[in-house]
């Protein structure tokens, strides 16, 4: 690992969807799994119609490939679930925190990205909404998205994750 100056670094566990590298920061992630046995929650929406359990607690899982436009995520060996915790889900709660889980095609390693090396999203136009993208990170001649798990869903595709998560819970 490099030394940096008082510039601040984050970190952020990269990982694949297709051929592009995404970064999740290290401090929002609480595990990462391999695939175990899913379950499809019936009318809800297909980027997010799957469960797992996690130690007896349902944890919804985001196919992030899918949500992106991206095609449906394959299971192979080297697809993974990145655990999470999305802050403010639900705004008539203080805690609001939602687990939920996150479809990868590879999880690949944590590294560190000083501030000067975080690019602002791309500004695409007025009708793509690019919040969930914290940056670009740049690590050598490469760009790593950075997105932000808070942002990543909508407050209304939450609270149907959570309506599933409950009725499951029933």
């Amino acid at each position: 690992m490099q030394t940096h100056s008082s510039e601040n670094v984050r970190q952020y566990l990269t990982f694949l969807l297709g051929a592009e590298v995404y970064g999740l920061e290290v401090i929002h992630i609480k595990e990462v799994l391999g695939v175990p046995r899913i379950t499809r929650v019936p009318r809800m929406p297909e980027y997010m119609s799957r469960v797992i359990n996690l130690r007896g607690n349902v944890v919804p899982v985001l196919d992030v490939r899918q949500k992106f436009g991206l095609g449906v995520t394959k299971m192979t060996e080297n697809t993974s679930i990145i655990v999470t915790e999305v802050a403010n889900a639900f705004h008539d709660d203080e805690s609001g925190t939602l687990t939920i889980g996150l479809f990868s095609d590879g999880v690949q390693e944590v590294v560190d990205i000083t501030e000067g090396n975080i690019e602002p999203p791309p500004r695409i136009g007025v009708s793509i909404d690019t919040s969930f993208i914290d940056g670009m990170g740049k690590i050598g001649d490469s760009f790593v998205i950075l997105l932000n798990i808070d942002k990543l869903l909508s407050g209304q595709e939450l609270l149907a994750g959570a309506e599933g998560e409950e009725k499951q819970n029933a």
